[in-house]
Formats: structure tokens, sequence, C-alpha cells
């Protein structure tokens, strides 16, 4: 009999703010939304389809040159949810991710092409705002430029029709940037630049953002939910906050609680923690979880994909056998290319066809001496190889570690890389089924692009932070539930596991302004 899985996403809602000045902690706590799965296979055949479009999406040289991939799949969507202006304050819940710069939410009056069955449409979050407030952003401004592929504001301001002796005197600030074109796999977007204050929801206090830049879309084709990119680029939440203040904006990181598909493995928020730890903090945090330090790598420079936190991957190792990355995975050149990309809005991890056979080839030598392959699951879900496999499976299975650039070593938990469900034999009988949980990107040396992509299935189970003060991403193995009762330890706050609501002392309010 066919189970009902629901798609699983996260809601982010602020809970403590720190008594430090350098950093706010925030919960990624789940929901339900309606939208339902027969089954896994169709579950992880979603999911699977969405990692791969978003990988060739990299790719595509003949789209807009800042164009994004919107995460759309099953268990890998993580939305931030904050109240935007005060006359009144309006709910709104965008996509995180890292793999954009730009913060955009679809406005009232709102038309979406071909969106029907990608969201919950009674979700008070989901209702597009009242922009009729807001300011505009002008046509001379730098975001403007920015979000426009750096064209130089007086082109921009002729387009909006700003007189000629007013652009030569540069007094084109009663002119709006004109709208600019966004386009992705499965869809696109139009919108404009708009300034508004912004809030991190909290019954008391709020963190009360002003004059925070963001783009209003009024129609979409098959994109209902805007996104909050947290991407290296001028226009990224990180980077306005720097603007505010660099404690809080030169760094960010989050731990994501290992939920295999399941929400009742969830019983904590997951953190999101926006600005630096102090050397107390990373040592007590590391006491407390007993576990190691951040291992370290180097992000690498993109100049065609700017926004992307790509380091470099030197090797996989499945067991002892360490399985050497193509040298375009190690760094990015002049054009590009290159490099693996860390990011939130992908759920597995893509690499490369040559890379990708190899490790496949030595984990199956390993695995295949026990278990019987599930070719039948491989083409219901995507994934592979897949085995029918027993309640032991776990202890048999090959260790997978990914060894970066600059001697950093992450060795992936099994469940990170080898899901475990009730699939079928090929006959009507049920049985335990496993699939490794990394993906063929394909042959991508000569179309250009990242050569690789970190998903959010793997990142379970570690705090990743980005360093953008050094340049740096760190990886640490944590339990990200205890990191949470760790880092709300020692404030006032008062949390529920079931929905994240925290409250903390009034004296802690802060109000900034930006710009």
């Amino acid at each position: 009999m066919a189970f009902l899985i629901s798609l699983l996403f996260f809601s982010i809602s602020i809970a403590y703010l720190s008594v430090s000045s350098s950093q706010i902690v925030l919960p990624l706590s789940h929901s339900m939304s309606k939208t339902k799965f027969n089954n896994t296979h169709h579950l992880l055949k979603s999911s699977s389809v969405q990692s791969a479009t978003r990988f060739r999406n990299h790719h595509h040289r003949h789209l807009h040159r800042r164009q994004i991939s919107l995460p759309l799949s099953a268990g890998s969507d993580y939305t931030l949810t904050f109240s935007l202006g005060s006359n009144p304050p309006q709910t709104i819940s965008l996509y995180m991710d890292t793999g954009s710069d730009l913060v955009w939410s679809p406005c009232a009056p709102f038309e979406c092409i071909l969106c029907e069955g990608k969201y919950d449409t009674s979700s008070a979050s989901l209702v597009p705002p009242n922009i009729s407030s807001s300011a505009f952003v002008p046509c001379k401004s730098p975001f403007c430029s920015a979000v426009h592929s750096s064209l130089p504001s007086s082109d921009l301001c002729a387009i909006s029709h700003c007189p000629l002796e007013t652009i030569e005197i540069s007094d084109c600030s009663s002119f709006a940037c004109p709208p600019f074109y966004y386009a992705y796999a499965d869809g696109s977007f139009i919108a404009r630049l708009y300034r508004d204050s912004i809030s991190i929801p909290m019954s008391s206090p709020s963190l009360h953002l002003k004059n925070f830049t963001f783009g209003c879309a009024h129609t979409s084709l098959a994109e209902p939910i805007g996104v909050a990119g947290f991407g290296r680029g001028v226009l990224s939440l990180p980077a306005q906050l720097a603007n505010l203040s660099p404690q809080l904006g030169n760094s960010f990181s989050y731990c994501l609680i290992s939920h295999s598909f399941d929400d009742q493995r969830i019983r904590r928020p997951s953190p999101l923690i926006l600005g630096r730890y102090s050397l107390d903090d990373e040592k007590k945090q590391q006491s407390v979880e007993e576990e190691g330090e951040f291992q370290y790598t180097q992000m690498l420079d993109n100049p065609k994909y700017p926004y992307f936190y790509c380091v470099g991957l030197e090797a996989i190792s499945v067991g002892r056998v360490r399985i050497a990355a193509p040298e375009m995975l190690k760094m990015v050149n002049s054009k590009g290319d290159g490099g693996m990309v860390v990011d939130s809005g992908t759920t597995f991890t893509m690499l490369p066809a040559k890379l990708y056979e190899a490790v496949v080839a030595e984990f199956d030598r390993r695995v295949d001496r026990v278990y019987k392959r599930s070719r039948e699951t491989e083409d219901q879900t995507g994934l592979g190889p897949c085995y029918y496999i027993d309640k032991a499976a776990f202890g048999k299975v090959p260790k997978v570690a990914f060894h970066f650039v600059g001697n950093a070593r992450v060795v992936l938990p099994t469940r990170n890389y080898f899901f475990r469900f009730n699939g079928g034999d090929g006959v009507g009988k049920k049985t335990n089924v496993g699939c490794l949980m990394l993906m063929n990107g394909g042959d991508d040396a000569e179309s250009g692009g990242p050569g690789a992509t970190l998903g959010n299935y793997q990142q379970q189970g570690f705090e990743v932070i980005y360093d953008l003060e050094k340049g740096r991403v760190g990886f640490a193995r944590k339990q990200c539930a205890t990191l949470w009762d760790s880092l709300n330890r020692g404030g006032s706050t008062s949390s529920s596991p079931s929905t994240g609501r925290t409250g903390t002392s009034p004296s802690d309010d802060r109000h900034m302004g930006l710009g």
C-alpha cells in the first residue's frame, strides 16, 4: 500500500539575539505543506531531478548572465521568514540560497504562470505583500547597476527616461531603476528594486533593518516564492548586513539537523548564525560537542559567477581508496570554469562524469560483494547504485570522505551519502533498499561553469561556516540539535522544540539602519 510523504521544507524565524553584538542566532525550523508524494521513490526522483536541473543550469552560457536556479524539491528547501515594512508589517517567506546574491519577493498584485501545485496557497507567509509604501531605488544607485550586470548608471537612467541634461549633472534621483529580468532552469520573473524596513520576527525584541534593498516581482513563470540570496554580492543579505555592522555581515554559518526526508527526526531547530564566533565561543562549542575543529578551505573567486561560494576539491576517498579529482575541480580559471560550489539550494552533490563513475565503481566493488543491485529502484529514483539491503547495511558500507584544497578532510556520516528506505523487488514485494546519494553531473569539461556542487543533503550534521572576512569555508561535525541548545543556554530564552519559538529580554532590542 502506497504511503504519503509530505513535502518537507524549513522556515527560519529568529529565536535568540545574542548578548554579544557580533552574533545573532536564528532557528531553521521545519513545517509541513499540503504537497504530497505517493511514495519515497517519487520524493527522491523529484529531488534528484531538481539537483540535476540546477547543476545543468550553471553551464548554460546563452542564458542571462545573472541567472539563478531556484530550489523546488522536497526535503531540501530552507525559507527565511521575516516582516516587511511597518505600516502594517507583512510576513513573507523566501528561500534561503547561498547560490544567488539577490533578495526578492513576489508582490501584490502577483501573477504566477504555471504555478499550480507548487506551494501552499493557504499559508499566510506566502501571501504576496503590498509594497505601495516602499520607496523605489533610483536609477543612479549602485544597487541598480549591480542588478543590471554592472550597466553604467547613465545608461540605466536613460532607459528610465531621465532627461539628458539631468543625466549630465547626475540628478536623476526621482527616476526609478528600470525593471530587470531573471531566468532560471524552469522559470523566470521580472522585478523592480525597492527599499523598505525588514524585521526578523521575535516576540520581543526584534531586529529591525531600515532601507533594505530587495526585488519585487509582479509576474513570474513557474516560481511562486522568492529568494533570500546569501551569495557573494552587494545585494545579498550578508552584504547588506555588513554595511550595517561588519561583525554581523563578515560570516554566517548553519548546522542542518539530519532528517533523511523524515520530519519526525527533527526535534530541534537547525541553527543559522549571523556574525562571527569569538575564539571562546568556538572552543566552548567544541567542548560541548566533543567534536573536532573546523576544516577550512579557501574560497575561489569566479569571474563569471562571482556570487558562488566556490572551493577546490582534490579527491574523494571510498574506504581507503583515494580517487583524485580532475584538475578542473581544484581551481577556477579566468573563464569561470571549474571548482566546486557549496550550495544550500541543491539537494544532492553533483560530480563530473569521470569522477562520479570512478567513485561509483569503487563503491560498487565493495558493496556488490554483499548486496544485490536494485536496478528498478535506480530507474524510479534517478539515484544509483541502489541495493537490496538488510538492517546491518550501514556497518557494511564503506566510508566516503571529501578532500578539499588546503588539507581539509571532511568524512561524511553514512546517512549523508547512503539512504535506506522501504522499496520493492520488482515483483510487488516490499523490501529494504539503499541508494548512494551522489549524482552524475555529466561531462561538463566542454560546457564550462562550475565543475561540481556540494548539496545540502551531504552538509547535514555539519556546521558549515562561510568566513567572508578571511575568504574561506569551514566544516565541522556537530550534533546540530545540541549546538542549538548550547547557543541558547547563555541567554534568557525559552524554546519549544515543536515550534522553535523563543523569547528574549527586551533590553536586547536592535534597531539598525542601512544606507
